[in-house]
């Protein structure tokens, strides 16, 4: 750690429904160390934020260093969230409504907090680390256990009227398909995102199909994750296979879509699913969306796989915190 400077250190946080992330970053956004923890969100939201308080701080511990050096920190949270009062209007993820998010993290911590969507954290974090700033105009899906996005329009996030710009997984592709946790039935992320093929294939069993995932975990499939669907796939589990195209088909229709009206120059898909899956997926999604976008809207556009991976969301925290502190 002798060379690592000891000021001017930024940490992004990425709180989701189920875990906490924190990285110290140096201003060249270079990650030093980071932290993980169970969100434990049926706690509410004082215990919530004790818990990013101290995954922060166990982060900045494990880099060596004290919170004196910290300058910043940006945290992105799921859901709505109004930048300027770093407020989350609604989460429905965490069970939050017009939380002071900004406001009781900076009395816990005693460092400058800014917040906004996790999803537009990990196209910020995309756009400017893994792409180094490069497409002026970007669009990134996300898919784990909901579908999210963020969009770069002019080389800037683009938050829209209501500041909820984005939000994609909302996109009905499917009139009068599946219910959605948003109380609308056929959206795209009630027939992509892990949520929808986890149930998918527990759909398939009860009409007697077969899959190799019940000797990996039982008979209630307790447990599963992305990544034991790309065994399964492995080992020639046809309905498994199967899911996953169709998932992969309906993220290439929504792509298709949102070419056709954004037309951004570069496509990135993230999320638990796809860092799991992107051997089984991407060909389809790409293939998909070039078949389905109007004739010559695909010209020069890239539809690509992050590689951040976890790290997209505390990457585009360490972003938003150096912007803002700018």
């Amino acid at each position: 750690m002798s060379e690592t400077p000891k000021s001017d250190l930024i940490v992004g946080v990425d709180l989701g429904g189920t875990k906490i992330l924190a990285g110290v970053f140096t201003p060249q956004l270079k990650l030093l160390q980071s932290a993980k923890l169970s969100t434990k969100s049926s706690r509410g939201f004082e215990a919530v934020v004790e818990r990013v308080a101290r995954c922060v701080r166990d982060a900045v511990d494990e880099a060596d260093l004290s919170l004196k050096n910290v300058k910043a920190i940006g945290i992105g949270a799921p859901g709505a969230v109004d930048p300027e009062s770093g407020e989350v209007i609604y989460a429905p993820n965490l069970d939050w409504k017009n939380a002071p998010l900004k406001k009781e993290l900076e009395k816990r911590l005693e460092v400058p907090v800014f917040a906004e969507n996790d999803t537009n954290l990990c196209t910020l974090g995309v756009h400017e680390v893994e792409l180094k700033g490069r497409p002026r105009h970007l669009l990134g899906l996300f898919l784990g256990t909901g579908v999210g996005g963020g969009l770069i329009i002019d080389g800037k996030l683009y938050r829209g009227f209501n500041r909820t710009a984005g939000e994609v997984g909302h996109m009905v592709i499917e009139v009068g398909g599946p219910e959605c946790g948003c109380g609308n039935k056929g959206c795209f992320e009630a027939l992509a995102s892990r949520t929808a093929i986890f149930r998918r294939i527990q759909e398939r069993l009860k009409e007697g199909g077969k899959t190799v995932l019940t000797e990996m975990l039982g008979p209630g499939l307790a447990d599963m994750k992305s990544g034991d669907l790309r065994k399964a796939i492995k080992r020639g589990d046809k309905l498994v296979e199967r899911v996953i195209e169709e998932a992969a088909e309906y993220t290439g229709i929504a792509v298709a879509n949102l070419i056709n009206i954004l037309n951004p120059e570069v496509v990135v898909l993230g999320g638990g699913v796809i860092d799991a899956l992107e051997g089984e997926m991407m060909s389809i999604i790409v293939e998909t969306a070039f078949d389905y976008a109007m004739p010559g809207t695909t010209s020069g556009i890239e539809i690509i796989a992050s590689k951040l991976g976890d790290n997209a969301g505390i990457t585009g925290g360490a972003v938003l915190a150096r912007q803002r502190l700018k």
